[in-house]
């Protein structure tokens, strides 16, 4: 088994995830990290302080607020518009590192996300669910946007993925 900490992941280990199904688990002192920083992020805005993309809107739109009621809508909608590329899906394998590494640096405590988006790509690499990401799209400078939002698209119940076999909503 295959412990993530968000400091100690080796390629070994990615490859004994992505390509032999060796399970995975969240270690302690990671789920603390993520919640500490999922803390600091609600008390920001119990606290009614502007957070980029939480209580504001992205890029241009940073100085507008978002009504509370909005806020949810506003993250999967975020995730819906990055949701797109071309080509043919990248292989099992690929995805799954893809995924391996996400777990990893939201173990570090830095993204202000809920633990259960850690648990979630962990369950789905451990039971073998695999989004449908194209191997060609990106949006931004970063290059890992689309992927991402791919992946994310499967952890909120849309998009396609690819279990024992089979393509599936």
């Amino acid at each position: 088994m295959i412990e993530i900490t968000g400091a100690n992941l080796k390629l070994l280990s990615c490859l004994r995830v992505a390509s032999m199904g060796e399970p995975v688990v969240l270690h302690e002192s990671a789920r603390k990290k993520i919640r500490e920083s999922r803390d600091f992020i609600l008390d920001m805005v119990d606290s009614g302080e502007r957070v980029y993309g939480v209580t504001t809107g992205f890029g241009r739109l940073a100085e507008i607020l978002v009504p509370e009621d909005d806020r949810e809508n506003l993250q999967r909608n975020l995730i819906r518009s990055h949701s797109s590329g071309v080509g043919d899906p990248m292989s099992a394998t690929q995805v799954r590192i893809i995924m391996l590494l996400r777990v990893n640096s939201l173990a570090r405590g830095h993204s202000g996300c809920r633990e259960k988006v850690a648990d979630l790509l962990i369950e789905f690499l451990n039971i073998g669910v695999h989004p449908i990401v194209p191997r060609y799209g990106s949006v931004g400078a970063s290059g890992d946007l689309a992927p991402l939002a791919l992946i994310g698209l499967a952890l909120i119940g849309d998009g396609d993925v690819e279990c024992l076999g089979k393509v599936r909503p």
